[in-house]
């Protein structure tokens, strides 16, 4: 209760005084580091930046000070679910089959405001996992200002080839929901429609999965089935993504015309090539490996590291060394909301620069998903800005210790 009279609180006084004058150590805006800045913020835009002291400042504009702290434009993050939690908790398949979109809906709730506490002020979910819509629904409960979260992007219910996806293992009598939309053929169009009638953002289309339960994962649709969903996407103002695991699936999703490329595992020289020639990104999701295979017993403090860790490495030091536009996006729900961290520490262990893992989390995360106004501490911007202790660019998990969120020019936390 107090923390919610305080939160009450903090956004009055903030409606109140609508100029706002960030004064940290350094801003970081996106690109790169500067010195002794300052930032104005009137409404909801960022309206001045630049040297401490050259800004014209407003009477009556209120000061936060943010002494040993870094400013930067808040994260997004690229890929996520906030309608799962932990496998750790409760496993993929019992979430599905045992937990009602209501329960699940509710949890999200939580799951929307601890992203946003960790600094996550946009963020792309990347399908409900068997909960119909309810991403749709919780993105207007924020908008709405009914739940504090951060700007979502959703993805609906993403779609799959019929038969693909689980949960799996039951009789053909059996009738259980499943974890995205079935399509095939030129019914791919009317789903592609029907979801984004129904608030779809983006299409999620899955290029390749396990056809069988502990199967290796195989590619599903046709170029030709997903080429019909991306132009019936585009078609209507929006873009398609595919999660593909494999080389074949990811070539596939190539040529049909995705913008994103999820996870990628097992691509090639060959395909990096291709996806760098056809400027396709790649959001690695390494966090949920890493998570994945702690929970499947993996000590990371003591035991040696396993076939799985080793070959994710290798593949993104592949994509990195074939220039390969390469995104932030953790697959967080795999692991705990809130620690998005996660995967730009991850980023830089195996191998990026730190300012290019920052650079992915903001200004090129805003460019490859089409926010024309984020992502960048810019004149005219929408003023999404966090702050974090001492200099990220030196040391990346300063990440983990967010003081400030202010999104759309609404502080939610300040613990200066």
């Amino acid at each position: 209760m107090k923390n919610l009279l305080a939160l009450i609180t903090l956004l009055f006084f903030i409606s109140v005084h609508s100029q706002t004058l960030l004064l940290p150590d350094r801003v970081f805006d996106g690109v790169e580091v500067h010195e002794n800045w300052s930032v104005l913020v009137e409404g909801n835009r960022i309206t001045q930046v630049g040297v401490r002291g050259s800004l014209q400042v407003p009477s009556g504009t209120v000061e936060i000070s943010l002494k040993g702290k870094t400013l930067m434009p808040g994260i997004i993050e690229g890929h996520s679910h906030i309608l799962l939690h932990p496998y750790n908790e409760t496993s993929w398949n019992d979430q599905v089959l045992k937990e009602s979109p209501v329960e699940r809906s509710i949890r999200a709730t939580n799951h929307v405001r601890e992203s946003l506490m960790a600094g996550i002020t946009t963020m792309r979910d990347l399908g409900a996992e068997g909960a119909g819509y309810s991403d749709v629904y919780i993105k207007k409960s924020i908008d709405q200002g009914i739940i504090p979260g951060p700007r979502l992007i959703v993805a609906g219910p993403a779609i799959v080839a019929t038969g693909a996806y689980g949960p799996k293992g039951f009789h053909d009598g059996v009738t259980v929901p499943l974890g995205a939309e079935e399509a095939s053929g030129n019914d791919v169009i009317s789903t592609v429609r029907r979801q984004i009638g129904n608030g779809a953002d983006l299409i999620k289309i899955y290029a390749d999965y396990r056809w069988k339960t502990g199967a290796a994962s195989q590619p599903t649709f046709s170029i030709e089935e997903m080429k019909l969903m991306v132009e019936t996407a585009k078609s209507a103002g929006l873009y398609a993504v595919a999660h593909a695991s494999t080389a074949e699936g990811m070539r596939r999703a190539i040529f049909a015309g995705v913008e994103t490329i999820e996870h990628g595992d097992g691509a090639t020289p060959e395909i990096f090539e291709l996806m760098k020639k056809n400027n396709v990104a790649l959001c690695a999701t390494l966090a949920a490996g890493d998570a994945i295979a702690q929970y499947s017993g993996w000590n990371k403090s003591s035991d040696s590291e396993p076939s799985r860790i080793i070959e994710k490495k290798k593949s993104f030091k592949a994509a990195l060394d074939a220039g390969v536009e390469i995104l932030f996006g953790g697959d967080v729900g795999v692991f705990p909301h809130g620690e998005n961290y996660r995967e730009l520490e991850l980023m830089v262990e195996y191998g990026m620069k730190p300012i290019m893992a920052l650079q992915a989390a903001t200004a090129v995360n805003a460019r490859v998903f089409h926010l024309d106004n984020l992502g960048l501490i810019k004149t005219n911007h929408l003023a999404d800005l966090i702050a974090v202790e001492g200099n990220p660019v030196k040391d990346i998990s300063m990440m983990r210790d967010v003081s400030l969120v202010m999104k759309d020019g609404v502080v939610y936390k300040n613990v200066n």
